[in-house]
């Protein structure tokens, strides 16, 4: 399938910022992927697949998680360069920043991978999770106040 070769990287990496290990990733993204294929007849010809693929696999993740309610740690490709930073400090950072992500509730994870991982505006996201803009800003100002109070908290030891 064209739209899997296109955006099935993308869409594994947003899984495994969601699910935490790579393996839950592949397999939720799989399942999504299976349930678009059946349903793939509700997306209007012309139109992009992506926001009706990805809202499946958000649905999933987050369906998964309160079935769970303990994510594993969440895996970043690669932490952004920060000038000034010795490597372990980085590692220590990223450590961290992942811990208190894995924290928050699976939706406000959810919004916050989507918003600013996956770079998508409010609307765009607000439609994958399907609910309203004004949940989706909400959401997203509780998640980053609540990760700023706590890396603020862990980070004081670091130096940070």
């Amino acid at each position: 399938m064209e739209f899997v070769a296109a955006r099935g990287d993308a869409l594994l990496r947003t899984a495994s910022l969601m699910c935490g290990a790579r393996q839950d990733a592949e397999d939720v993204l799989q399942t999504a992927l299976e349930k678009a294929y059946r349903h793939w007849g509700r997306i209007e010809p012309g139109s992009d697949p992506e926001p009706y693929v990805r809202r499946i696999l958000v649905n999933l993740v987050i369906s998964r998680a309160r079935r769970w309610k303990v994510l594993k740690e969440i895996h970043m490709a690669r932490l952004p360069e920060t000038p000034g930073v010795s490597p372990n400090h980085a590692v220590e950072l990223r450590g961290t920043l992942m811990e208190e992500l894995r924290r928050l509730g699976p939706r406000q994870r959810a919004v916050l991978v989507l918003r600013f991982w996956e770079d998508l505006s409010e609307a765009e996201t607000a439609e994958a999770l399907g609910c309203s803009v004004g949940t989706v800003k909400s959401q997203a100002s509780r998640g980053l106040a609540r990760l700023r109070e706590r890396l603020d908290r862990n980070l004081a030891p670091l130096g940070g």
